[in-house]
């Protein structure tokens, strides 16, 4: 790797183009599946805390298994996407 080849990001100079909106293929782009597994992320936390918080609150043993349920199917996507991404 050349000096020219390594971009500095704070680097006061002439500022590079940038690329045009829409085009999703440059190298800080965002693939589906990266935002798939922060979504299930988000389930996977949220639905463990409201567990957490119908434990502590004393609610219905429904509400329990829904949020118990809802967490371990969250986990188990992520689970089977890294072992899906092994391959």
């Amino acid at each position: 790797m050349t000096h020219q080849d390594h971009q500095d990001p704070y680097r006061l100079g002439t500022p590079q183009a940038a690329p045009a909106p829409g085009h999703g293929d440059g190298p800080d782009a965002v693939s589906r599946g990266d935002v798939v597994r922060a979504l299930l992320w988000a389930v996977v936390v949220l639905s463990a805390v409201a567990n957490m918080a119908l434990s502590f609150t004393g609610a219905a043993a429904p509400l329990h298994l829904a949020s118990g349920v809802v967490t371990v199917l969250a986990a188990g996507a992520l689970v089977v996407r890294r072992l899906r991404g092994r391959r």
